[in-house]
């Protein structure tokens, strides 16, 4: 279908009816051109560009032939975590941080989930260290191929404090990547209320090593910014910066005074599916192996 150009207005040249479409002028009292002739005098907030390109290909659709458009509600971790917006809980979150294996992800951890594929999901702790052994091969026994989790550590001087895993572990010795993966902590001393708002760090440099999934270990956060190796001991170790952000005053561990510490527990939850329900990221990532391994 050929599109029938304009007729050359006064000024002479296309350009000028260019600049005339435009910048449409209000209708003219008297005027002997023909009303469906004439611009609108609707008011039109689209800019110049928009207005061309609905002029020939026709208004913007939500849909186009039945896709849903990329942002950031449709597909939430494509974008770094938002430090301002918060999840509400939802009915099974659990009151108590205490309890069994499969409990519900405590009330005070739903909010730090907003704009995560977890946001909308009940989750369940999967993994206890104090229960299952403070070793790697319970923690990928009991975790891999889960799909995305939450790490929650609290220190021997009391911090809470852990990450967001968005892809999970598999166990293949993969660099697994991911640019909605964050860090957070609560502040020491301020109580286990269900209002509490952690301080999160986000991803930085890129989506890259966003969580180092090798078998032989287990909690690792970038190279360095949360390192948790389970090789029989307790010990954890924090450097911030490289892969994840530093706090606003500069300091770059997560345990805020020392750069290693010794937890009291260490707890993952993992996201509650349907039997036959498909869970993302639960297998291995094309061009994420580490052949070195």
């Amino acid at each position: 279908t050929k599109i029938p150009l304009p007729s050359v207005g006064k000024q002479g040249s296309l350009a000028g009816w260019l600049d005339g479409f435009l910048q449409p002028k209000p209708e003219e009292e008297g005027s002997d051109e023909p009303r469906d002739n004439r611009p609108s005098t609707v008011d039109d907030d689209r800019d110049p560009v928009e207005r061309m390109f609905n002029f020939f290909f026709g208004d913007v659709e939500d849909s186009p032939q039945g896709l849903a458009r990329f942002d950031s509600q449709r597909f939430p971790e494509q974008y770094p975590a938002t430090k301002t917006e918060w999840a509400e809980p939802l009915p099974n979150d659990a009151e108590s941080e205490e309890g069994p294996l499969l409990s519900y992800l405590p009330k005070r951890f739903r909010p730090m989930l907003k704009n995560t594929n977890m946001e909308e999901r009940d989750m369940v702790l999967t993994f206890d260290a104090s229960l299952d052994g403070w070793d790697a091969r319970s923690f990928h026994d009991k975790l891999d191929r889960q799909g995305a989790c939450l790490v929650v550590c609290t220190t021997k001087d009391g911090q809470v404090c852990g990450g967001y895993n968005p892809k999970g572990w598999c166990g293949y010795g993969e660099y697994r990547g991911s640019i909605a993966a964050f860090l957070f902590s609560f502040e020491a001393g301020a109580g286990r209320r269900a209002d509490d708002r952690p301080t999160k760090l986000r991803k930085v440099g890129g989506a890259g090593l966003a969580q180092l999934d090798f078998p032989e270990t287990a909690v690792s956060f970038g190279s360095d910014s949360l390192l948790v190796p389970l090789n029989g001991s307790r010990q954890a170790s924090s450097k911030l910066g490289a892969y994840y952000e530093r706090y606003e005053d500069g300091t770059n561990t997560l345990f805020k005074t020392t750069g290693s510490t010794q937890l009291k527990s260490l707890k993952v939850y993992t996201g509650v599916y349907e039997e036959g329900e498909y869970i993302p990221f639960s297998d291995a990532e094309p061009f994420a192996l580490n052949y070195d391994v």
